[in-house]
This record gives structure tokens, sequence and C-alpha cells, in this order.
């Protein structure tokens, strides 16, 4: 009976290929499936606590495609069939398309695994997130190893590359002129990743406009203004106009003026300098650097007096200035001192004429 059914397998055929042999081969690429798949799954176990390399090694090989596996086994298996020449060069290019990308697969991964742990290990506060750096970078390298594998792919199919690779340059270029302002602030966000002028969570101001970044994006920057709306600007904009940043300062300098009336006193003008050091000392967030009197100006004696304020929080400052005017305030007017203020004069050259009732004209102040 066995030696009937033997007979029937190899004596039947189909395609020139006897149904034993077809069934020789689904067997085997369904053995070949089911072990590699449990390799696989025994390896993932085996060094996914071990780590930190392993647990990235783990996530590549967690990575691999069924479908390319099951393509994979059915090419073991049409190898053991007794095909035709012709399709045998066509089954070993299948093999190197399954290969390279399964392999590209692996790559992508492994790519995004190591850019990701690079930019988490060298990026401050955990904003690597939203670097435009690490979008570039990752986004770059994807897409050239993708062109390589397409091109591998391409090449071992018989396509002639040169001309391919001569007609995107073209491509390239026309695509380029076409989306150059695009292009223009892609790479201004390049420009913002690598030489950080500012980062996410500064405050930065660029001529009329101030606020907090919240987010640099590959061609756009997002910033919070004091108001409370959000600024959108171009990268190319930002990188082209002045920027100060007030999150990376670490002390202000701070010059303020005041005027003394003439009619001060001498005594009480000379004790203004020391009496200003006196307010500025006072405060433990400032350190007096001079005061000094300027000059006589058209209204009052000018006084400029400079100090450092130790951290560069704004409020803070505003306090100490505020703590500093008070002091003077109440120094001064013990000392007689009096603060300068605007006055207009008004010459008189002529008064108006105005009639009597007997007719005769006398001025304004007249009897």
């Amino acid at each position: 009976m066995n030696d009937r059914i033997i007979d029937v397998l190899t004596g039947t055929t189909l395609f020139g290929i006897s149904v034993l042999n077809v069934l020789l081969a689904f067997g085997a690429a369904a053995l070949t499936f089911l072990g590699t798949r449990a390799a696989i799954g025994f390896l993932l176990r085996r060094v996914r606590h071990d780590g930190a390399l392993s647990q990235v090694l783990a996530k590549v090989l967690a990575g691999t495609s069924n479908l390319l596996l099951l393509l994979a086994s059915l090419l073991v298996g049409l190898s053991m069939l007794d095909l035709p020449e012709r399709w045998l060069s066509r089954v070993s290019s299948l093999w190197f398309v399954v290969a390279a990308l399964q392999i590209g697969l692996w790559l992508h991964r492994a790519i995004a695994l190591g850019l990701a742990r690079y930019f988490a290990r060298n990026s401050g506060d955990g904003l690597y997130q939203g670097s435009a750096l690490a979008t570039l970078s990752a986004w770059g390298a994807r897409v050239l190893l993708w062109s390589m594998v397409l091109l591998a792919m391409l090449s071992n199919l018989g396509v002639n590359i040169t001309a391919f690779v001569a007609s995107l340059g073209v491509g390239g270029i026309a695509v380029a002129l076409a989306v150059q302002n695009i292009l223009g602030d892609l790479f201004a966000s390049l420009s913002i990743a690598v030489d950080k002028p500012f980062e996410v969570g500064d405050f930065i101001v660029i001529g009329p406009l101030a606020g907090t970044v919240e987010h640099v994006g590959l061609k756009t920057t997002r910033i919070r203004s004091l108001g409370g709306e959000q600024i959108v600007m171009a990268n190319a904009s930002m990188i082209s106009s002045t920027i100060q940043n007030y999150k990376r300062l670490q002390e202000r300098r701070i010059v303020f003026e005041f005027g003394l009336s003439y009619d001060t006193p001498t005594e009480a003008v000379k004790k203004a300098p020391a009496i200003v050091e006196d307010a500025i000392r006072s405060q433990d967030q400032a350190r007096f650097d001079r005061a000094h009197l300027r000059g006589f100006g058209k209204e009052a004696l000018e006084f400029e007096c400079v100090y450092i304020v130790k951290d560069p929080g704004y409020n803070l400052y505003m306090d100490i200035q505020q703590a500093i005017n008070f002091r003077l305030l109440e120094r001064f007017s013990r000392i007689g001192a009096k603060f300068a203020v605007p006055v207009r004069a008004i010459k008189v050259t002529a008064l108006p004429q105005q009639a009597t009732p007997g007719g005769e004209r006398v001025g304004v102040g007249g009897a």
C-alpha cells in the first residue's frame, strides 16, 4: 500500500515536477519557518534582560518581518525542487531581495534606537524629542539606508542603476529649485540644532517679539509670547535676525540715573554717591559697581549708578531696584537733597494791549 502511494506521488507530476518533490519542498519550507521563528524567540528571551546592548539587540531582532521570513522559507523549499535553469536565476535574485529587505528593516530599527539613545544621553532636560537635529538625523539616515537598499536590489535584478542615479540627480536639482524656500528653512533648522542659539524653554527676544520657545521644528519655531499668544516664525527668518537669549543670562548689569536740583546744598550733593552705594550694598543679591556725579545737565545735577544683580530673574531685579529707590527717597529727604523736576521757562517779550473806556490803550498790567 505504501509502495503504491509512493509510486503515485512520484509518478504524478505538476509542471514537470513530481508531487512528492513538491510536498517535500513545502515540508522543508514549513520546518524552516517554524525553526527560524523558534530560534528568534529563544534569542529574544535570552538577551532581553542581560544589559543595555542586549536590549538593543532584542529590539532589533523583534523587528524581524514574519512575511519576509515566510518568503525566505518558501525559497528554501523552492531550492529543493528540480527547477528549470531560467527559474534558478530568478530564485537567486529573490533571495537577494528578501535578504536586503530584512537587513534593511534591522538596520532601520538599529539606527532609530541608536540615535534615540545618543540624543537622550547628550541632550539636557530630556528635550531631545523636540530637537530638529534629532529629527533631521533620523530622517537623513533612513533615506540614505533605503536608497542604498533600493539601488542594491535594482542592480541585482539587472537594472542599469547608472542611468537611474543620473536621472535622480537631475530630478533632485529640479525639485530643489522648486522648494528652495522650504529647503532654506530645513537647513536653518539644522543650523539652529547644531549652533544652539536657543533651545526649548529659553526666553528670547527677536526684534519686537519676545517669548518662550515651545517647539523647534523642521520649518518653523513656535514661541509663546508674554501676552499668551503663540508666535510661529520661519527658521530662516530667525537665524538671519539678532537673537537675545535671556535664559542664558547669569547676571544683570543695571545702569540707572537720577538728577538732583541745582538748589540742593553742596554738602548733600557730595554725600549722594555714598548714599547710593549704601543703598545698593544693603541688598543681598546686588553687587555695587560705581556711583558718580556724571555732569551738569540743563535742569539737574546728573548722577549715573551701576550695580550687578547676582540672579538673572527679572522680578528679583525689579524688587531690588524698588528697595533702592525707597532707600534713596528716605536718605535724600534727611539731608535736604531734592530730586530735579523738569521746569519749562517762558520768556515774555511784550504784553498784549487793552483798550480803556476812554479810548486809550494800556498794557494788561496797567492802571
